[in-house]
C-alpha cells in the first residue's frame, strides 16, 4: 500500500508534490523522488552481466528502482540504485561464505551438477549510496572512491538522534524500495533496500543490506542519512554507517536461539550482532 500525503500538511510545511505524475515532493530546495518498476528481464540481465564482468547476479534485481534526492540550488545529488551497489559487491569481492555440505545441493541449477561456490554468492556490498554534483565540473556518478568525490564529507563525532526522529512529527512522504534480493537457494536471504521519509524539519533515509546464511552467518550493513533543513534552503546532513556481523555459533554460545526462524527481522535482532565498523560524517549543503 503506497503512502498518501496530506495536502494540508504539505502546504503547511512549504512542500509540494512533484509534477508529471512523479512520485515524490519538493521541499526546502530539495527534490525527492522514488521510482519503482519491475525486475530486470533476461536481456537487461545479460547487459548487466557484461558491464559488471560476471555471470552471477541476484535472483531478483530491480534495476530501474531508485531513490534520488537533489538539492536544486547547489546541484548536490544523492541516489541509490542496484547497479552501483553491485559494482561495490564486485569490487569488494569477499570470499564466499562456507555453506554446510548438506545444503550445497540446493545451489544446483541442474541435477547432479557439481556446485562450486567460488564467488561471493551473498552479494554483500559496501555501498553507501551514490553522489554527484550536477554542474560544469566533471564528477563521476558511480560509487565514489575515497577522497575522489566532488562532495566532501567530514568525519565527525556527532550521532543521528534516533530518539528525536521518533517524535510525533508529520510524515509528508514515505517509501521503501527493494534494489535486489536473493534467497540463497533457500539457504537464507540477501536483501538490499532503501527507505526514505520526509518531515517538515528534514528527511531521513536508511539503506540496509541484510544477509542471513542459515546456520552459518548474519551480516547487517546500515547507512543512515539525516538531513536537517536550515534557513535560505541550506541543509546539514549526517551520514552514519554501521556494519554488524556474527555467526550462528557465536550467538548460540551466548544463549541465543540457533534457529534461523528467530532472525527474520534485522530491526529486532540488530543489537545482538557485534559492530565491526562504524563511522559518522557530516556535510553542509547550500553553503558557500
Amino acid at each position: 500500500m503506497e503512502w498518501e500525503s496530506d495536502d494540508k500538511e504539505l502546504k503547511a510545511a512549504g512542500a509540494e508534490p512533484l509534477p508529471g505524475g512523479r512520485r515524490g515532493l519538493r521541499i526546502h530546495g530539495w527534490e525527492i523522488e522514488c521510482r519503482k518498476l519491475f525486475i530486470l528481464n533476461s536481456l537487461h540481465l545479460q547487459r548487466w552481466e557484461k558491464e559488471l564482468q560476471t555471470t552471477h547476479l541476484p535472483e531478483m534485481v530491480f534495476g530501474d528502482n531508485c531513490l534520488v534526492l537533489k538539492h536544486v540550488n547547489s546541484g548536490t545529488k544523492f541516489f541509490f540504485n542496484a547497479f552501483d551497489a553491485l559494482v561495490g559487491w564486485k569490487h569488494e569481492a569477499l570470499p564466499p561464505v562456507e555453506v554446510p555440505a548438506a545444503a550445497k545441493w540446493k545451489f544446483r541449477s541442474k541435477p547432479l551438477q557439481q556446485v562450486v561456490l567460488d564467488y561471493d554468492y551473498t552479494f554483500t556490498t559496501p555501498y553507501c549510496g551514490s553522489e554527484t554534483v550536477e554542474s560544469n565540473v566533471e564528477c563521476g556518478s558511480a560509487i565514489p572512491e575515497e577522497g575522489s568525490s566532488c562532495i566532501q564529507w567530514e568525519d565527525c563525532k556527532e550521532k543521528i538522534d534516533l530518539v528525536a526522529l521518533a517524535s510525533k512529527e508529520p510524515i509528508l512522504f514515505y517509501d521503501e524500495i527493494i534494489l535486489y534480493e536473493d534467497e540463497l537457494a533457500d539457504n537464507g536471504i540477501s536483501l538490499l533496500t532503501v527507505k526514505v521519509r520526509v518531515m517538515p524539519s528534514g528527511w531521513f533515509l536508511l539503506l540496509r543490506f541484510w544477509l542471513r546464511v542459515d546456520g552459518v552467518l548474519m551480516r547487517l550493513r546500515d547507512t543512515r542519512l539525516h538531513c536537517l533543513f536550515g534557513e535560505h534552503n541550506k541543509s546539514s546532513i549526517l551520514r552514519e554507517s554501521c556494519w554488524r556481523e556474527t555467526t550462528f555459533q557465536a550467538l548460540s554460545s551466548k544463549g541465543y536461539p540457533s534457529d534461523a526462524a528467530a532472525y527474520s527481522d534485522p530491526s529486532i535482532i540488530a543489537d545482538r550482532l557485534p559492530i565491526v565498523m562504524q563511522k559518522t560524517q557530516k556535510l553542509n549543503v547550500g553553503v558557500s
